[in-house]
């Protein structure tokens, strides 16, 4: 039976408590008594001179007798390690499952208990709670159901991890004591993650002989300590399997196992989760600055087994013999790569590595793939971005989820590497830094499927070879922002560097002036034009927009790098005029980047104007209408960069629609907490999860984006009446101006005449700035 909702919100750990200080009473006087047997009993009998049956069997006796004491002592002391652990673990776990339950309820939720160690949270109909309005209720859509699922995921993660301690807690126990009435000290516990390590290595030596039930438990101790910051099971767990090369077969062997043509969705799902936990399990493990342990030192693999991770990338891994298909160990490794946030220590040589290994021979590692079988055979599980064959894909997937490591990779200069990994003396690459080597126009992009007739799907192979790109995107949004390219939380403490600004300058500059390595003309609707080989990462580069927006809206009037008008957050990218705009005029081709960039700009834009209003408080007059709207051009300008973008995409490339577009903008909303968030430092509570509002002005600005991206539309009859732009532009106007009326309907004694004049001005100057921009982009968009 699983521990339940119930159980755990109403079990007495007082009782544990009480049992855990008597255990530790009975440790001390083991102890003593195991003093005694040994520096007393024993020798004296050692130094006596027995006789006959004494000699043989008094002695002997004597010894068994002092040994059982070292004995009971120690299993004692396991006992007592395991139940404090275990108490300890759960008093926090049933706290925070009381503070959620109380935060539900505060709000009108109730938490339903489902009787199988899962929740549910609902609306009590007495509370007042509207379930059907209000705030992201649309369409007559629950507007609570989103927070409500996430209290219920949280508690149901915390009850499983409950039931695990539960679990581990027993088989320790049962372990130390034996079952044997007369003989102790059977296993020896220094604490509960000693017992949890050990029962987790029991599983992994059973390998695809694992049962479904035990995969899943494995996995369960994998997720709820892998990640522990001290580092100190994951560390023990990689240990335990033998070193780098028997951690890559263990994890080939479940791969492959679980992945095959036969195996069931069970299994299928078991081993993504075992790509998913053991992958953030390695990350933790070779970190080497995980927080110091109990026992007061660092617990983290030696950087040796990176090294040996880099010379088994190139050599044939082989977990059976007589194996026909035999996997390089990159690619074996590139599977669990794609999880965790990795150190730059470990991961960068390796990132550096197996780029020059695919910049070398780009097929190298495709050539022993199993052709003929399923696309979900391989080592990326997961099933994302490729089948895990190109280890190429895999590293700059981990790159995205490893912002440092990325920084580190698309800023230093390269390393170059020998064909074992080792550092390649004396030795220089033939290119100045990764980002030029993967924006060359003959750098060559795999297809990484499995497919016998890989090329016969043309729309297949097309999507393929965007795998690729979309990992370059990942890893450079992660290298520009400093956050993993799919976080959703708001870090206000992490300020782009002179290193992550300068990337961007140079990204935008690249893509600025080569714009056919972003075009997207995939129906072939304009002659002479083909698509462009990366334009899969505009999504990305939309992101990175969105993160450094400040910098863009600098660049639209040649602000000054040193402007406390238009502040950035951090370094300054210090953007080029024109390859800021032609920047934004391509990657506002894709919905997402769109979006993300609209979702930015204005919520920018509301910062700047309201910290205006704030510090001139009441001196404000009608006068000060032209220096607010100095302030809504920029944004204006980027708005109407956008505008002409979307017309672009979807009536000359038609590669998209107006429905995409609107799609989109429901997920880069959250770019409004963003920014927001970092201009305020206000992280949205209880999750710190992004598509929470942080405050009135949030929700007020997210509101407003998801309408100016609906009235930013174009139809055929606007085209050729030569109003394409009229939506857009009377959209641009009414969200530049939200920051004016939100300012003064929050004063009791504002000004009318002053608010008409400020509101007057800002409308008047964004549609100017938009249809200026607008033009221009259209202007210069075949360039």
């Amino acid at each position: 039976m699983p521990i339940t909702y119930e159980d755990l919100m109403q079990v007495e750990l007082g009782k544990l408590g009480t049992s855990v200080s008597d255990w530790k009473k009975t440790v001390t006087h083991l102890k003593q008594l195991e003093t005694d047997a040994r520096d007393g009993l024993k020798k004296k009998s050692d130094r006596a001179r027995w006789e006959g049956v004494n000699a043989g069997v008094t002695r002997e006796f004597v010894n068994k007798t002092a040994k059982e004491f070292a004995d009971l002592r120690m299993e004692a002391d396991s006992i007592f390690q395991v139940l404090d652990d275990a108490h300890h673990e759960l008093e926090t776990l049933q706290k925070s499952v009381r503070t959620l339950t109380d935060e539900a309820g505060k709000k009108g939720y109730a938490v339903q208990d489902n009787g199988d160690g899962t929740v549910s949270v609902g609306v009590r109909p007495e509370s007042g709670a509207d379930a059907k309005g209000g705030n992201g209720g649309k369409d007559g859509k629950d507007a609570t159901e989103e927070e409500r699922q996430r209290y219920a995921d949280s508690i149901t993660r915390k009850i499983a991890r409950a039931g695990d301690i539960d679990l581990s807690t027993r088989l320790a126990l049962k372990r130390a004591h034996g079952n044997a009435p007369y003989n102790a000290g059977h296993a020896k516990y220094g604490s509960l993650n000693d017992a949890q390590v050990e029962r987790a290595l029991e599983l992994a030596k059973k390998r695809e002989d694992m049962t479904d039930r035990e995969l899943a438990e494995l996995n369960r101790l994998l997720r709820h300590n892998g990640r522990e910051k001290d580092g100190e099971f994951s560390t023990e767990f990689f240990e335990g399997l033998g070193g780098p090369r028997q951690t890559l077969e263990f994890y080939a062997a479940l791969s492959i196992d679980g992945t095959g043509e036969d195996a069931s969705k069970t299994r299928l799902a078991g081993v993504q989760d075992l790509q998913k936990y053991m992958g953030h399990a390695l990350a933790n493990a070779t970190d080497p600055y995980t927080p110091q342990s109990v026992r007061g030192d660092r617990q983290h693999l030696p950087s040796s087994w990176g090294a040996e991770f880099r010379k088994l990338g190139t050599q044939q891994i082989e977990w059976e013999r007589g194996m026909w298909n035999k996997p390089y160990g990159y690619q074996v490794l590139g599977g669990l790569l794609r999880y965790g946030n990795y150190d730059p220590a470990f991961l960068t040589p390796i990132a550096e590595h197996v780029t020059q290994l695919h910049q070398e021979d780009p097929h190298r590692f495709l050539s022993n793939k199993p052709a003929g079988s399923d696309d979900r055979y391989g080592f990326n599980p997961s099933g994302k971005l490729g089948s895990g064959n190109d280890p190429l894909n895999s590293v700059l997937e981990a790159l995205g989820h490893s912002p440092e490591a990325a920084e580190q990779f698309f800023t230093e200069k390269p390393t170059a590497y020998n064909e074992d990994g080792t550092v390649k003396s004396g030795g220089k690459t033939d290119f100045k830094s990764y980002l030029d080597l993967f924006t060359d126009k003959n750098f060559e992009w795999t297809i990484d499927r499995n497919t016998a007739n890989v090329l016969a799907d043309e729309e297949a192979t097309s999507k393929a070879l965007a795998f690729g790109p979309n990992a370059l995107g990942h890893a450079l949004e992660a290298a520009a922002t400093g956050h993993p390219y799919d976080s959703g939380t708001i870090d206000p403490s992490v300020k782009h560097s002179t290193a992550q600004a300068e990337l961007v300058h140079d990204i935008v500059e690249k893509f600025a002036t080569n714009p056919d390595l972003l075009t997207h003309n995939m129906n072939g609707d304009l002659e002479d034009e083909e698509t462009g080989p990366l334009h899969a990462l505009r999504d990305s580069l939309g992101n990175i927009a969105a993160d450094y927006i400040g910098d863009f809206q600098r660049s639209m009037y040649l602000e000054g790098s040193d402007s406390k008008t238009f502040p950035v957050n951090g370094a300054a990218a210090e953007l080029g005029y024109g390859d800021a705009q032609r920047f934004l005029g391509l990657v506002g081709q894709d919905p997402d980047a769109y979006s993300a960039i609209t979702s930015a700009q204005q919520a920018y834009t509301a910062n700047v104007v309201q910290e205006f209003l704030k510090a001139e408080g009441k001196g404000l007059t009608s006068e000060d209408g032209g220096r607010v709207g100095d302030l809504v051009a920029p944004g204006a300008a980027i708005a109407g960069i956008m505008s002409n973008s979307r017309a672009d995409a979807i009536y000359d490339y038609h590669t998209t629609s107006n429905a995409e577009y609107n799609e989109a903008a429901a997920d880069n909303a959250k770019w409004v907490n963003r920014i927001l968030g970092l201009g305020t430092e206000a992280i949205p509570a209880p999750f710190s999860i992004v598509t929470e509002p942080v405050n009135w002005l949030a929700e007020d600005v997210t509101e407003s984006v998801m309408k100016s991206i609906d009235k930013d539309t174009t139809d055929e009859a606007e085209l050729s009446a030569g109003k394409e732009y009229s939506e857009g532009r009377k959209a641009a106007a009414e969200a530049a101006a939200l920051a004016v009326i939100n300012y003064f309907s929050n004063l009791e004694d504002g000004d009318t005449e002053t608010r008409e004049a400020i509101e007057r001005a800002v409308r008047i100057q964004a549609g100017v700035s938009h249809s200026d921009s607008a033009q221009w982009n259209s202007s210069g968009s075949s360039n």
